[in-house]
């Protein structure tokens, strides 16, 4: 039996790749892009952004420990709030 494998993808993803990666139109992957929240570089004469790999996976890494968080945050016991304000 022979074994499928897919062709290794390069250092630097296109903001098509990047759109296609997170299943979002291409606009918002180069919303993401433009705003700065994803790092990327701009490559050859014409300015074609590229995002590179491990920026792109720590990017990703990032969203869900900011999910983590919030979901943290919102199982917070909230009947103590009282106790930490000061006192008249």
């Amino acid at each position: 039996m022979s074994e499928v494998t897919t062709p290794e993808i390069g250092r630097f993803l296109t903001i098509a790749d990047i759109a296609l990666e997170m299943n979002v139109s291409v606009n918002q992957a180069y919303a993401l892009v433009r705003t700065g929240e994803l790092p990327a570089i701009k490559v050859g004469a014409a300015g074609h952004w590229r995002v590179e790999r491990t920026r792109f996976e720590a990017y990703i890494e990032a969203l869900y420990e900011e999910q983590r968080r919030r979901d943290l945050w919102k199982q917070i016991d909230y009947s103590d709030v009282a106790d930490l304000a000061p006192h008249r």
